[in-house]
């Protein structure tokens, strides 16, 4: 059987500063719920691009509204593959509540971020890994 999404991520050894924020935010649970869901999940270089002191900041308590709507930003709900993405530009929305746009016509490119590995599958859902934190315009 598969690991779920935050199991696969911990496992993965690359997404140490997203499995602190998820942890941080309160949001574990939830995405090793049933789902399905789909994770644009941020390297740890992607979050090491954020200014300077700015991952620090989102992880105090004081600032958690604001870290699940930046990580919450980052899923969809569904399991979304990127063969079913292809060729498509699509407003998608978010867990978050806003719309992130999607560009699949030339590679994946999820708002600013591009996807540098799609399609692990996990047994919730699916994290496709982009090279980016996705800021919701809303913030």
């Amino acid at each position: 059987m598969r690991a779920d999404i935050v199991d696969t991520a911990v496992n993965a050894g690359q997404f140490d500063t997203l499995v602190a924020a998820v942890q941080a935010a309160g949001l574990v649970d939830t995405l090793k719920s049933d789902g399905p869901f789909t994770v644009f999940a941020p390297l740890d270089s992607a979050f090491a691009g954020l200014p300077h002191g700015e991952v620090q900041r989102l992880l105090l308590p004081e600032n958690r509204h604001e870290l699940v709507d930046i990580l919450t930003y980052h899923v969809v709900p569904g399991a979304i593959t990127s063969d079913q993405l292809s060729g498509q530009i699509l407003a998608v929305e978010t867990v978050e509540g806003s719309t992130v746009l999607i560009d699949a016509t030339d590679g994946v490119r999820v708002g600013n971020a591009q996807v540098v590995q799609a399609d692990i599958r996990t047994s919730n859902g699916v994290i496709h890994v982009v090279d980016r934190v996705i800021i919701p315009t809303a913030n």
